[in-house]
């Protein structure tokens, strides 16, 4: 006989899980009873959110769903804003929570971390949340989201295990296994032929790619290529054409080049992209529209059916419908394309790059092209507001962040923490002084797991951005100019190596050195005086 609890991690094993990310406490301890009789990896954050974004940025370099394991109540509560940011992004998370005994649920007698209804809390950041009472609905809610992971729209999914049930004795002759994964829904064929249709006979052809699209990155550049189409990219689509690709446009759409772009076409492709505001109306003037036809490839039906009305409408995986239409497409009548996407890339390098946003340009590219491989997680702070304007990375999987969408802070350290665990590459956070104080004790746990995660610090001794909108709104700073401690001295505290950015030419060494150490590395880079010598 054994526990339900050691039957989960045997569970979890059977579906290739390898990493779980987690703080145990007396709520979880059962479910911890199984994993060292695994081959998975713990990682222990130092605070739940941090496990929340550390799952994140292994699911988004991985295309693994990422798993995180906390205990009732305010472990939940806790990693609820890393899972909101997943939510917004489309990234598949499974978490795995306690939940109180079967009986004291919602009771209001106030027992341990007791919530009012914590399924429903679990509900308004998850695509759904399950509570388990039986063997046979772990098998079948641990099958369900790796189904939603591998079919839908991928998102976090939760399960909650009241602390009795999993003490639940489980026969030793009943093996855990992973179900077969449904297929990808494929596109329907009329559809398809009506689509390259209208794409074959266009003159001035356009596609937007979005997260939902980075599967289809090879097929997407035949057909861009076989369209003679600029491709825009948002910032969870970058990648999807490499840098210096003629027909790449790595730039946020809401930008007036762009837009005039859009306006231009007489039909567009949008693969993936659900048209959200912080992608399409950055500036939030209500202006990006798109006169043209309409053609939208997305998973989600009813976000098909936001934002922007569209001739036709295809509900299927992205990576199935860009190939078909691969099979279908004839060339273009487009001659033009490499042309309108040179004249984009001119004007937004004269109309849109400020000083500013040139600065954390050069930040980004001086580390794609010292470590070429590198991965870049971005928090909200101004090198990665550069970078939703136009960075661009090689490939998919390289650049991301929550400067965008749910834009939530602290973010980039755990979750480039995340990342280095899931891939063997450079992994390089951006993140502002104030940024990574919400998440500063995830040093920690990279000094821990020894994890060579290098952290750019853009210091402007506060919250840049946002005094910086105050002003321009004429409303007298406050709260903003909050200082920073002796960041480097935190760092050594923990273990880290640490050290000033006194010249932007000394970046190249302090990156090579840093990738090449075996923990991470903190590089303080003081915004006015980089600002001053670029």
């Amino acid at each position: 006989m054994r526990t339900l609890g050691v039957y989960l991690a045997e569970l979890l094993e059977a579906y290739g899980v390898d990493t779980v990310f987690g703080i145990p406490g007396v709520h979880t301890v059962e479910l911890y009873r199984g994993l060292p009789l695994t081959r998975i990896r713990h990682v222990t954050p130092r605070h739940e959110q941090g496990a929340g974004f550390m799952a994140d940025g292994y699911a988004r370099v991985t295309g693994k769903p990422g798993v995180c394991l906390l205990i009732t109540g305010p472990g939940l509560t806790n990693a609820a804003t890393a899972m909101a940011q997943a939510y917004a992004d489309s990234i598949p998370m499974l978490v795995i929570t306690g939940v109180n005994a079967v009986g004291r649920m919602g009771s209001g007698r106030g027992w341990l971390h007791e919530l009012k209804d914590q399924q429903a809390f679990a509900e308004q950041v998850s695509a759904s949340s399950t509570t388990i009472l039986t063997r046979e609905d772990l098998d079948d809610a641990v099958a369900h989201a790796f189904a939603l992971f591998a079919t839908e729209r991928p998102r976090p999914v939760h399960i909650e295990i009241p602390t009795n049930i999993m003490r639940l004795e489980i026969d030793a002759a009943i093996k855990p296994m992973r179900r077969p994964l449904p297929s990808p829904r494929a596109p329907n064929p009329n559809q398809i032929a009506e689509a390259a249709s209208l794409l074959s006979n266009a003159k001035t052809p356009i596609l937007l790619v979005g997260g939902g699209a980075i599967n289809a990155a090879q097929s997407i550049r035949t057909l861009a290529e076989r369209l003679d189409a600029p491709v825009v990219m948002t910032v969870n689509g970058r990648g999807a054409l490499s840098a210096d690709h003629p027909l790449a446009l790595p730039f946020n759409p809401s930008m007036r080049p762009l837009r005039d772009a859009m306006a231009e076409a007489d039909v567009t492709l949008a693969i993936g992209t659900e048209f959200g505001p912080t992608d399409y109306d950055w500036y939030e003037d209500g202006g990006f529209q798109i006169p043209g036809r309409l053609i939208r490839i997305d998973l989600d039906e009813a976000q098909a059916g936001r934002g922007v009305d569209a001739s036709l409408k295809i509900i299927a995986d992205a990576r199935l419908s860009v190939e078909a239409l691969c099979d279908y497409v004839t060339q273009s009548r487009s001659s033009s394309g490499a042309a309108r996407a040179a004249e984009v890339r001119r004007r937004v390098d004269l109309e849109e790059v400020t000083p500013i946003y040139r600065a954390g340009l050069a930040l980004l590219d001086c580390v794609k092209e010292t470590l070429p491989h590198a991965i870049i997680a971005g928090d909200s702070t101004q090198p990665t507001y550069a970078g939703s304007v136009g960075y661009a990375p090689d490939s998919p999987r390289r650049f991301f962040g929550s400067m965008t969408g749910f834009g939530t802070l602290g973010y980039a350290l755990p979750a480039a923490i995340g990342a280095r665990v899931g891939v063997d590459h450079p992994v390089v956070a951006v993140i502002g002084d104030g940024g990574l104080q919400f998440t500063i004790a995830e040093l920690g746990s990279a000094v821990e797991e020894r994890v060579p995660v290098i952290i750019l610090v853009w210091n402007n001794q506060g919250y840049g951005e946002i005094k910086n909108f105050m002003i321009a709104r004429e409303i007298q700073p406050q709260g903003v100019d909050i200082g920073a401690p002796d960041l480097c001295a935190i760092a050594r505290g923990y273990g880290v190596h640490a050290e000033r950015l006194e010249a932007f030419k000394e970046l190249p060494r302090l990156l090579r050195e840093a990738a090449a150490r075996q923990g991470p590395t903190l590089i303080d880079i003081d915004e006015a005086r980089l600002m001053a010598r670029l």
